[in-house]
């Protein structure tokens, strides 16, 4: 598994698609998508959408997490970084970026590479 982090509208998914040579057509949404298109993509953008969908249903986003990499495990993950600026005054706001950062803290301790990505480009975390 790969991860990819960076902020909002950065670059993330030029990013990947270019490095990987990928196509936008083989990447799966984390705001919309199901457990079998998870499976069969080979990347996975708006990760921390997905988180907050499993918090909203009230699902361990870890163990979500563990089982997509079972499911995929070659699968690249996009996700912004949700854990700088003004703390949410909203609970559930607060709950899920607490629940996406600690999701994205076990993803890239199993990741075999993860990149960081600011302004398109890309910084190697971990190789």
């Amino acid at each position: 598994m790969i991860l990819v982090i960076g902020g909002a509208y950065q670059g993330k998914t030029d990013y990947v698609c270019g490095k990987f040579h990928i196509g936008r057509d083989q990447i799966a949404d984390g705001a919309v998508c199901g457990p079998e298109e998870i499976r069969e993509a080979a990347a996975l953008n708006h990760f921390h959408l997905l988180v907050k969908r499993l918090v909203k249903e009230g699902k361990d986003p870890i163990e979500a997490a563990r089982k997509i990499l079972e499911e995929n495990p070659e699968l690249i993950i996009i996700t912004n970084e949700l854990g700088y600026g003004v703390v949410p005054v909203d609970p559930f706001d607060r709950a899920w970026r607490e629940a996406a950062g600690r999701t994205c803290c076990v993803l890239a301790a199993e990741a075999g590479q993860v990149y960081r990505v600011i302004c398109g480009l890309g910084q190697a975390l971990k190789r």
